[in-house]
């Protein structure tokens, strides 16, 4: 597995490491579900987005 690293705002990472530490999972677990998350959100939204653009530019050619 590839490492990375990641720069953030101190009170930020407080923030994943408490959740982390109430769920009883490691702070890369949380990140790594965090950006599965994202990923899964940004292929709908995209998806929704690109349906939208093709709805006008049907419109617009009719």
């Amino acid at each position: 597995m590839a490492k990375i690293l990641v720069s953030m705002p101190d009170k930020f990472l407080e923030s994943i490491d408490k959740i982390a530490d109430n769920e009883q999972r490691t702070r890369s677990e949380l990140i790594r579900e965090a950006l599965r998350n994202y990923l899964k959100t940004s292929h709908i939204t995209n998806s929704k987005r690109a349906l939208k653009n093709a709805q006008i530019l049907d419109n617009l050619l009719d």
